[in-house]
């Protein structure tokens, strides 16, 4: 199983992830995508809940995407994996591959932006800018 810290999460595809042929449905990657991201920030010491007491700042998802590179079908296993797309001052983008074995099936992204209590514009905190940074660069962007 891939470690939370590294931003993975393991699991099967079963029927209530499927379509009626067998193929996976496309909205199931997205709460894999949050899982992912919410098991790898508390890995690293940091609940999104609790970062608007603890940094003075939250975060709000501006946009998610996916990319569906190959056919995932029921009882296919797949890893998660996340990556650093981009860091800016005050937003940043996490990836997540969806690998079956060694291939990459889907991609996945979010849009986070960073918020003070004044719902302004703020700086990435540097404990997660410093997490954010440990997320290796992504191979495939926008695919």
């Amino acid at each position: 199983m891939t470690s939370a810290s590294a931003g993975g999460q393991t699991f099967q595809l079963s029927y209530g992830d499927c379509d009626m042929v067998g193929i996976a449905y496309y909205a199931i990657f997205y709460p894999w995508m949050e899982r992912s991201y919410s098991t790898w920030l508390f890995a690293h010491g940091i609940r999104s809940g609790e970062m608007a007491e603890r940094f003075g700042v939250y975060t709000v998802g501006l946009k998610s995407e996916c990319h569906y590179l190959d056919k995932c079908t029921v009882f296919d296993t797949l890893t998660t994996r996340l990556v650093r797309e981009h860091i800016g001052t005050t937003s940043f983008i996490v990836g997540c591959d969806f690998r079956r074995d060694d291939e990459i099936v889907a991609h996945g992204a979010i849009t986070f932006a960073c918020r003070g209590l004044d719902h302004r514009k703020a700086p990435i905190p540097a404990e997660l800018l410093t997490a954010l940074n440990s997320l290796p660069a992504a191979m495939v962007r926008g695919a």
